[in-house]
């Protein structure tokens, strides 16, 4: 549904600074309802198609073989010794303290590209194609979007919190929801009930269409080789209205 795939996803972070936004205020605002849409979400899922899930258990497992980088020596990766495990998470953690500092996160990803490298027997193939054209969109919306305040900010400021909310899910759809948040904080004086609406709906919708949010290619990646190739637009809009209406629901009455 759209809460669980946009919620990890840029749209927050595109409001957290400008709105001064810390993690105390997310959780209060948007953690618990994000939780509570997913538990609902699921378990209504789970109910829907509990036959189709008890007929996969059923099944024998597919192995799922990762590919060893080019540079590895054999076919077939080496298992990962403990120590690879912990300079990853060493990696990860550089990467998120260092997320506003552009030398240092740049720094750490360009050394994290050598180790993998230089390790390459125990590493699976590092993709880069996917989270390049995501940061080009995202480096492309932030140089071009400040130009869009003219037009925006008019029609932002005159609807009221209901119709914002319902016009930010609906455009996250067809947008990037990081382009409806970045868009709405070049608002000025937008009140913070209208904050609340405009990122409420920008959350909720992320999961109608895999353009909608970062993480959306990332889980068609994963999982398209379960629909012989390819995902349907149709039917990832049609899979992703009940969760959307649950997660529109949390967000608004609760």
């Amino acid at each position: 549904g759209g809460t669980l795939t946009s919620f990890a996803a840029p749209p927050v972070l595109m409001v957290a600074r400008p709105w001064d936004w810390n993690v105390s205020f997310m959780l209060v605002n948007f953690g618990w309802r994000a939780v509570a849409a997913i538990t609902l979400s699921t378990l209504v899922y789970f109910l829907l198609f509990r036959g189709e899930l008890q007929g996969m258990a059923a099944r024998s497992p597919v192995a799922d073989i990762e590919q060893p980088d080019e540079e590895a020596a054999g076919p077939a990766l080496l298992p990962v010794p403990a120590w690879l495990v912990v300079a990853h998470l060493i990696f990860m953690a550089w990467t998120v303290f260092n997320a506003h500092y552009p030398a240092l996160f740049l720094g750490g990803f360009l050394f994290f590209l050598g180790f993998a490298r230089a390790t390459s027997s125990y590493q699976s193939r590092t993709e880069l194609k996917t989270p390049l054209l995501v940061g080009f969109f995202l480096a492309g919306l932030v140089i071009h979007g400040g130009l869009q305040g003219w037009w925006i900010a008019p029609v932002l400021s005159r609807l009221s919190e209901t119709p914002l909310f319902v016009g930010a899910t609906g455009l996250t759809a067809v947008n990037d929801n990081a382009l409806i948040t970045y868009l709405a904080t070049l608002v000025p004086n937008l009140s913070d009930e209208l904050k609340l609406a405009v990122v409420q709906g920008a959350v909720v919708g992320g999961g109608l269409t895999v353009v909608a949010t970062a993480p959306n290619p990332a889980g068609q990646a994963l999982l398209g080789r379960f629909f012989d190739g390819a995902i349907s637009p149709l039917g990832l809009l049609g899979g992703a209205l009940v969760p959307t209406v649950i997660a529109a629901s949390v967000f608004r009455l609760l």
